[in-house]
């Protein structure tokens, strides 16, 4: 056990390549560390990854606890959680955070009972604060802010009396700092302590499907909303994003509908993204949608009612009909172009 407070988080790979959540979550961690002085650590199982796992120091994370097993390659539920609590249990950090994705949704919570921790899912923001119950102060507890109620509020989630505390962050939230490449990692190899008889399923095959689309990276969207459910409209949403170079991207109604594969949302259910320009078209604007591009550069939104929730957030707001509205924006653009 280290003498030092740890904040921790779960490494996420795949073919040796970090995602992208993981080195959000080690910047985000390197906020709650400095509010507890502590260090920044991660966990990683996983087998010939000691270089990758090196460069996480650029991000600022202190030390990484390698579970190197060739039987951990790929992940593997009971394997992958049972390594990670004989390490937490050895480690004792205050915080453990992971991503909200298929992984992390899946290993966390195996975890957080074996454990009998806290744990809170799909947080979109993280705080170390104070917080009363009667008579009792805690100070320096974790704080889960997530939405509830079916996004309509955010609730703070608080597990004072827990060790770790636990949570999973939605990828995309949080911000990646630039990275520092003259710092490594101290990546310190542990034993797995698995034995053969925890490996009850076996690998035999990894199939990856491509994204048709990737929302997270891109800098310009053009968005369709319920506004835009029909094709015509549908077809001028993107052929606004084919003429200035745009992803498209969708409201969970308009996914929900058919007419858009899941690739394409944004929002509390799809992805969170912060691009240079956001266009949504035809999108009322409601916290679950809002929740996954509120951080975005610039907001045009472009809406037939002149009290839709999305002119909230916008920096410029057009009230019109889009199939009136969209062709003059093609057409303004072609002229500049």
């Amino acid at each position: 056990m280290s003498d030092k407070k740890q904040v921790m988080v779960f490494i996420e790979h795949s073919e040796k390549k970090i995602a992208n959540v993981s080195l959000e979550l080690i910047c985000e961690a390197g906020q709650l560390a400095e509010k507890l002085d502590a260090d920044v650590v991660a966990v990683a199982p996983g087998y010939d990854m000691k270089e990758e796992l090196a460069s996480l120091g650029h991000y600022g994370c202190k030390t990484v606890y390698y579970i190197n097993d060739k039987r951990l390659a790929h992940f593997t539920s009971n394997p992958y959680a049972k390594s990670i609590i004989n390490l937490i249990k050895t480690q004792q950090p205050e915080i453990v955070l992971f991503g909200a994705t298929e992984t992390g949704r899946d290993v966390a919570p195996r975890i957080a009972s074996a454990l009998k921790c806290g744990l809170t899912a799909d947080c979109t923001e993280l705080q170390i604060g104070e917080h009363k119950v009667k008579s009792q102060i805690y100070e320096n507890v974790f704080l889960g802010i997530r939405p509830a109620f079916g996004g309509n509020i955010m609730a703070t989630i608080v597990t004072p009396e827990s060790h770790p505390s636990m949570a999973t962050v939605r990828p995309g939230v949080m911000k990646m700092n630039p990275p520092d490449t003259s710092l490594k990692a101290d990546v310190s190899e542990v034993e797995s302590g698995l034995s053969d008889e925890d490996f009850i399923t076996e690998v035999i095959e990894v199939v990856r499907r491509e994204k048709t689309v990737n929302l997270g990276a891109a800098q310009l969207i053009v968005a369709a909303g319920a506004g835009a459910a029909d094709p015509n409209t549908l077809g001028l949403v993107r052929k606004l994003a084919n003429t200035i170079g745009a992803e498209l991207g969708a409201s969970r109604p308009l996914v929900d509908s058919g007419l858009l594969g899941h690739d394409h949302q944004v929002g509390q259910t799809g992805t969170t993204v912060r691009p240079n320009l956001y266009i949504a078209c035809g999108i009322s604007g409601q916290i679950q949608h809002r929740a996954g591009m509120a951080e975005s550069q610039r907001i045009i939104a472009i809406n037939s009612d002149p009290d839709a929730p999305i002119f909230n957030i916008a920096h410029y707001g057009i009230v019109g009909n889009l199939n009136e509205v969209i062709p003059k924006m093609i057409n303004a653009y072609k002229d500049k172009a």
